[in-house]
């Protein structure tokens, strides 16, 4: 059974920058694919990027593609998301997910069957 934590979420004026972490326990954290998603009040649970076991395949959302990163580190069980130049439209609660099975990069929620609490993102305008 993996257990998720986000960490790293806050209120942040727009322009600005956040680093989201993912703490990962139960599993072999590196044979799972290892997704973000965001949810707005009152919207669905929308994907934000995806990052392969390795780390060495990544892809983004049109809205956030050049502006955020996602990036995995195996030895500590931990995936990231680096937010920059953050929106308005980026408030929102902040889940990370792990890939049901051995699965490829996917990019909708019914591809991952883990998820954490959550972090709560709020920028300002």
């Amino acid at each position: 059974q993996v257990h998720l934590v986000e960490s790293g979420g806050g209120l942040v004026q727009a322009g600005g920058s956040l680093r989201l972490s993912c703490a990962a326990s139960g599993g072999i954290f590196s044979s799972y694919v290892m997704g973000w998603f965001r949810q707005a009040p009152g919207k669905e649970r929308m994907f934000v990027a995806v990052i392969s076991r390795s780390g060495d395949s990544t892809y983004y959302a049109d809205s956030v593609k050049g502006r955020f990163t996602i990036s995995r580190a195996n030895a500590k069980n931990t995936v990231y998301l680096q937010m920059a130049n953050l929106k308005p439209d980026d408030t929102a609660v902040y889940y990370c997910a792990r890939r049901i099975g051995y699965g490829d990069l996917g990019t909708s929620r019914y591809d991952y069957g883990s998820w954490g609490q959550g972090t709560q993102v709020t920028v300002s305008s």
